[in-house]
Parts: structure tokens; C-alpha cells; sequence
């Protein structure tokens, strides 16, 4: 796990977060702008788990492998669900949608960080 794409990845999130809120608070649908940034998430998330699984296939050693990797693959999973989620809904609680998905992303993130770093010891 790079420490600088899990920043990059919780900035993101909280931004879309943000984009979500707002647009809830306008009461109005998500946009195109929402959508793009789901899709920024999706692209530094699948980055992130590319690099942990080839460091992962090189020999690296967890404490605790099956929930990282169950963590791994829920979070990239959120922005697609959550945007799926939100251009479907027809109310203005889309942008809720959204950014709840983006705030869980924000946490697991890190968590994914945590079980990274792990001794096990």
C-alpha cells in the first residue's frame, strides 16, 4: 500500500462526499461532475489494489490476508455500487447515495492501510 495514494484516494472520496451533500442540499439530482469523480475514486482504488496484490503476489506477508483482501475487494466495489445506486434513484437523496459510498471509502481506506501495516506479532 502507498501511503500517497491513500491520500490522493481519501481526498477524492471527500470531495465527492462533498459533491453529494451539496447536491442533496440544492435538492437536485447528480451530475455529470459526480459522476466523474466516482470514476477518479474507482480509477486511484483500482490502482491502490493493483499495487497491494503484485506486492502481495511477490512474497509480502499480511497479519491478517483474508480480511484485507475482503476489504480490498468491498471497497472497490462502493464507488461503482454507490454510483449505480445514485443515477437510479429519481429523488434529490441521490447525492446522499453517493456520498455515503465516498465516506466508507474515506474509512476503509485507511483500515486497509492499518491491516497493511500490521505486524502480527
Amino acid at each position: 500500500m502507498t501511503l500517497l495514494l491513500v491520500v490522493a484516494v481519501t481526498v477524492a472520496a471527500g470531495l465527492l462526499a462533498l459533491a453529494g451533500v451539496a447536491s442533496t442540499l440544492a435538492r437536485r439530482r447528480i451530475g455529470l461532475l459526480h459522476l466523474w469523480g466516482a470514476a477518479l475514486l474507482e480509477v486511484l482504488l483500482l490502482v491502490q489494489g493493483a499495487l497491494a496484490v503484485v506486492q502481495l503476489v511477490r512474497g509480502e506477508r499480511l497479519a491478517d490476508t483474508p480480511t484485507f483482501l475482503g476489504y480490498l475487494a468491498g471497497i472497490v466495489l462502493l464507488p461503482v455500487a454507490g454510483a449505480l445506486w445514485a443515477r437510479t434513484e429519481p429523488s434529490r437523496w441521490a447525492g446522499t447515495v453517493l456520498a455515503v459510498a465516498a465516506g466508507a471509502v474515506g474509512v476503509m481506506i485507511w483500515r486497509l492501510l492499518e491491516l497493511w501495516e500490521a505486524t502480527g506479532g
